[in-house]
């Protein structure tokens, strides 16, 4: 993880993060949060990771999200050169839909 993202309150904010244990507490916590723009946009690089990682074209995607080919980039430089976040997030939500017998999207 980049140092500069390693301070106190950062910590503190995963701490919190870390207590939320429904999807509803979620929106919640993160409405009170964040911005709508703010969620909207973290939302949209996350449907933007899932679906590089599912190898459509940057057209497939702009056209399908909104996002910008500068934020697609951006998303794409993360999923190949991060710090693999993204990697272990898609690898737990896919043992989570295996166990439930759902399919992956």
């Amino acid at each position: 993880m980049n140092k500069k993202l390693r301070t106190s309150a950062v910590s503190h904010l995963f701490e919190a993060i870390l207590t939320l244990e429904t999807e509803e507490e979620c929106y919640s916590f993160f409405e009170d949060l964040c911005t709508v723009n703010e969620l909207l946009s973290i939302s949209q690089r996350f449907e933007v990771a899932c679906m590089l990682r599912r190898h459509e074209t940057y057209l497939q995607i702009a056209a399908k999200t909104g996002a910008s080919t500068a934020t697609i980039s951006r998303v794409n430089r993360s999923l190949n050169y991060g710090d693999d976040g993204y990697s272990l997030v898609f690898s737990r939500m896919k043992s989570l839909q295996e166990e439930d017998g759902e399919e992956e999207n």
